[in-house]
């Protein structure tokens, strides 16, 4: 009968430690559990954050990645603004400034405000020799706000005057707006 005893207290002993240890080994995944999931959450936290960084920094860099050109430049534009848009209104020279500005910045044109101006065929003064003439003051006031609102109308690419265009292929643009006697394309 002590035998039977020591066996059944054996036999308990067994069954109680097995219990402990398998309610500590669910409290022990559960805590696993519970730290995978903070540990979740704080990447998540941490990657939004990071997120709302690059997101303003990105705001950042397009607000300073604004196409900054040289004095010769601004001239040189002021000549052709001159050139093409004179006696058109103030709107108007902006305009044609913001053209050339557009295709500096647009990936199927030169990168530089000389090299657009010059490109073969690009514009007419440079043909007829009209863009050596002088350039005003309002047209170099037009260059500076072109330049000082470039997110304003940086998807025009084109203008040309409906009237004199002898172009086929210029009038397949899409017209975004009309100023004055130049048509303004995509």
């Amino acid at each position: 009968m002590k035998k039977l005893f020591i066996i059944a207290m054996l036999i308990i002993l067994a069954i109680s430690s097995y219990t402990s240890y398998s309610k500590s080994q669910k409290t022990a995944k559960a805590e696993d559990k519970k730290l995978h999931l903070l540990k979740k959450k704080e990447h998540s936290k941490k990657k939004a954050a990071d997120k709302k960084v690059k997101s303003a920094k990105a705001a950042d860099e397009k607000k300073d990645n604004s196409l900054k050109i040289s004095h010769n430049d601004k001239k040189l534009l002021a000549h052709l603004v001159h050139a093409e848009a004179k006696g058109e209104p103030f709107a108007g020279k902006v305009a044609v400034a913001k053209v050339v500005l557009n295709r500096v910045e647009h990936e199927e044109f030169p990168d530089t405000v000389k090299g657009v101006i010059y490109e073969k065929n690009a514009f007419s003064p440079v043909q007829n020799g009209s863009i050596n003439e002088a350039y005003d003051k309002e047209a170099y006031k037009a260059v500076q706000v072109a330049l000082a609102n470039q997110q304003k109308d940086d998807e025009l690419l084109y203008f040309y005057n409906p009237e004199t265009a002898t172009s086929d292929w210029i009038e397949t643009r899409e017209v975004i707006k009309t100023i004055g006697n130049h048509a303004f394309a995509i």
